[in-house]
């Protein structure tokens, strides 16, 4: 199993740990073998991260599918006008985001990635605060799945595709069918999942405790079955956001900007609130590792700089009973 940390590509996160050296020295000194990259529009580091990079989590849009479909009546409802759209997305319809997805793909197997993770679910800004859907989980798996075709179909199969659940539509590992919708849908020949534990406790508003989480992800792997055979790899971290869930959904907040721009900041801190990525820190998060027996392990946690990611790392670890 490859134990890895999620950790962007930019300079100056690598910076914090100077030279190849003294990154290889505090992946080992954490137990780790490498990371899980995240493209920073930014030219990658490799000359730090030589063979550390495992992993390649492929840049996305959380809202896509009207972009996809070219549907400039939703486009403009969203943004304002067509403009406002082009300048959000750096380009509109669907040859630019299939354009920019080759762009990230061609990134990623040029690092030399074992794996890449992407995406399957669709939300606007308003609907993350209305929870009231435009398109149905359906739409966003098949139009998912021509995607992934289209970027990988007809070529080698060097490295594993995995597909990551989210709460929003698309896939959220809580309904067996349309997780075999969209493995059916996937042609490539080593497709697998990335199950995120954390985005899975988010589709759940009534956990309480981690114990809770830790129970709950059971009871969604017992409902799938054999389909569990797909989970090749793990974002560990967990996510109690039920209570703000159930005090800030519903409405879009009275004080929501009127600028696009502006409203993408302001969900920031919304998305932060229920997606949490806080370290595990009970021991029975152990048995869903036991019970899975991933390829790739990686901790993906929310922290800022060099010391708060490690200490969250180790946190983890020592829940796990590693450290």
């Amino acid at each position: 199993m490859y134990e890895l940390m999620s950790l962007p590509m930019s300079a100056g996160v690598l910076d914090e740990y100077g030279d190849a050296g003294g990154f290889r020295a505090e992946l080992d000194a954490l137990g780790l073998r490498g990371v899980e990259g995240v493209w920073a529009m930014e030219p990658i580091p490799t000359d730090v991260l030589q063979d550390s990079l495992i992993g390649y989590h492929l840049t996305f849009f959380t809202d896509w599918l009207d972009l996809y479909r070219e549907n400039d009546k939703a486009l403009i409802e969203k943004f304002g006008s067509l403009e406002a759209a082009r300048g959000i997305y750096g380009g509109l319809g669907r040859d630019f985001l299939m354009g920019f997805y080759r762009q990230d793909l061609a990134r990623a197997k040029a690092a030399g990635a074992k794996y890449i993770v992407f995406h399957v679910s669709d939300v606007s800004i308003e609907e993350g605060f209305t929870y009231r859907w435009r398109h149905s989980s359906e739409e966003v798996i098949d139009a998912s799945a021509e995607i992934v075709n289209e970027l990988l179909g007809g070529g080698e199969a060097p490295f594993d595709f995995l597909l990551e659940n989210l709460w929003w539509p698309g896939f959220t590992m809580t309904d067996p069918a349309l997780t075999a919708r969209m493995l059916d849908g996937v042609a490539y020949p080593k497709k697998g999942i990335m199950l995120d534990t954390g985005h899975l406790m988010n589709t759940n508003t009534g956990l309480a405790t981690e114990r809770d989480g830790v129970a709950y992800i059971h009871q969604m792997l017992d409902r799938h079955g054999d389909l569990c055979r797909y989970i090749r790899g793990l974002h560990l971290h967990q996510s109690l956001s039920g209570a703000y869930v159930r005090e800030n959904i519903g409405a879009v907040p009275e004080d929501f900007p009127k600028d696009c721009f502006e409203q993408f900041a302001f969900n920031y801190g919304h998305v932060l609130n229920i997606d949490q990525h806080r370290p595990w820190t009970v021991p029975e998060v152990r048995t869903i590792i036991d019970r899975l027996e991933p390829d790739y392990l990686t901790h993906e946690l929310s922290a800022v700089g060099a010391e708060e990611r490690r200490q969250a790392v180790r946190a983890q670890r020592r829940a796990l009973g590693f450290a």
